[in-house]
């Protein structure tokens, strides 16, 4: 996986453990146009504070990203860091430390430790290659149980282009964002103005709609970087190049988001809510965000239980305007529910047997207008909390 005017590297810096990569560098051949959106918590980590301050110029040309500690609740002292540590990647890469964006992801609270990562970096900056991409992508993981890429190739003007990314993510998942760092690259020559407006619109289709488990990051962040070495016309406004970038990016970064999910913490059941017939596109989006996030139905799904009651009972508290006597529910293509009144468990022992292919649409029709959204989740199991209870310890 090769983005023309990019190279990548991966280290073993100790932040984590001994033999684990918890170090990348991602680095352009010059100056690139670059465009990012991070989390909405108010509790923002240092990296996010620098990288969207830097990201005002719309220029970037590398990322230093570690994972085993978020840097975030660190104060000034965090903020410190995370310019001492870019500063020496800028010096060693011969570039402006104004050019390098840091991003974190790990336990909050602790200081980062700037020893280690400026111990790794001569060699992380000697290591750097075009073909990186994958080992980067293991390097920014940390309860997630496998790296996550996605490319896409088109053309932009007869010119091909290549557009490639990775995504970290597995708990803490939730929009608006989650705990996510995704890098993207592209050959393609895109004015920052258009990748920001792009990257904005792939959210809502991407990772705006998912959850795992409710919870957000004080890490989010988002990066889309340009080369322009594919040697089309730089697009700066609207036309056949920017729908062309478009479709790349809500691609890729659908791939990725859809990725998160798969991996959510200890899920073995990854679903979508489909909601249709509601009376506004708020009532169904509210309406599949308060299934996808419930408890009750998560464990339920776990459990392999077609317990329909739970999906009925999250719908009532949506906010969402409907008559329960008109709900129709399916697993799949198997319905359990007509016009709100169970089907019986012969209804329901089919229902099974699609969720135990792990992999399923919750179909939901409220009967009560014409609008429809969803959100892909996945399952809570006995792992979850395993893992996010000796998360530290």
């Amino acid at each position: 996986m090769i983005i023309p005017g990019f190279k990548f590297a991966a280290a073993m810096a100790g932040i984590k453990k001994a033999g684990v990569w918890d170090l990348a560098l991602m680095a352009a051949d010059e100056p690139v146009a670059a465009a990012g959106v991070y989390t909405t918590n108010r509790v923002k980590a240092a990296p996010v504070l620098i990288t969207k301050k830097r990201l005002r110029s719309g220029k970037a040309q590398a990322i230093l990203v570690n994972a085993g500690n978020a840097n975030a609740c660190t104060g000034n002292k965090g903020l410190e860091a995370a310019r001492e540590t870019t500063a020496r990647a800028g010096e060693l890469l011969k570039i402006s430390p104004g050019l390098v964006l840091p991003a974190s992801t790990g336990v909050i609270g602790l200081p980062l430790p700037v020893n280690k990562i400026q111990a790794a970096l001569p060699d992380l900056v000697a290591g750097l290659k075009p073909e990186g991409l994958p080992e980067v992508a293991r390097a920014i993981m940390t309860t997630d149980t496998r790296p996550k890429t996605a490319s896409f190739k088109g053309k932009i003007a007869g010119k091909e282009f290549t557009l490639a990314g990775m995504a970290k993510g597995a708990g803490m998942i939730h929009p608006d964002m989650a705990t996510l760092l995704v890098f993207i690259f592209t050959d393609a020559a895109a004015a920052p103005q258009v990748l920001k407006t792009l990257l904005r619109a792939a959210l809502p289709v991407s990772f705006n709609r998912i959850t795992v488990d409710g919870d957000t990051s004080t890490n989010d962040t988002i990066l889309v970087l340009a080369s322009g070495k594919a040697g089309n016309p730089e697009i700066k406004e609207e036309g056949p190049g920017m729908a062309a970038l478009g479709e790349a990016l809500n691609q890729v970064m659908g791939d990725l988001a859809r990725q998160v999910v798969a991996d959510g913490e200890g899920a073995r059941h990854i679903f979508r809510v489909l909601v249709r017939g509601a009376g506004s596109p708020r009532e169904a989006r509210n309406a599949a965000m308060t299934v996808a996030l419930s408890p009750l139905v998560k464990t339920a799904i776990a459990g392999e239980d077609v317990n329909w009651g739970r999906i009925m009972a999250a719908l009532g508290r949506s906010a969402a305007k409907f008559d329960p006597e008109r709900v129709d529910i399916a697993f799949g293509t198997e319905m359990v529910v007509k016009a709100g009144l169970g089907l019986g468990p012969a209804a329901e022992a089919k229902a099974q047997q699609v969720l135990k292919s792990g992999d399923f649409n919750l179909n939901i029709n409220l009967n009560a207008g014409d609008h429809a959204d969803y959100y892909d989740t996945c399952d809570y199991t006995e792992d979850y909390i395993r893992i996010n209870a000796d998360y530290r310890s």
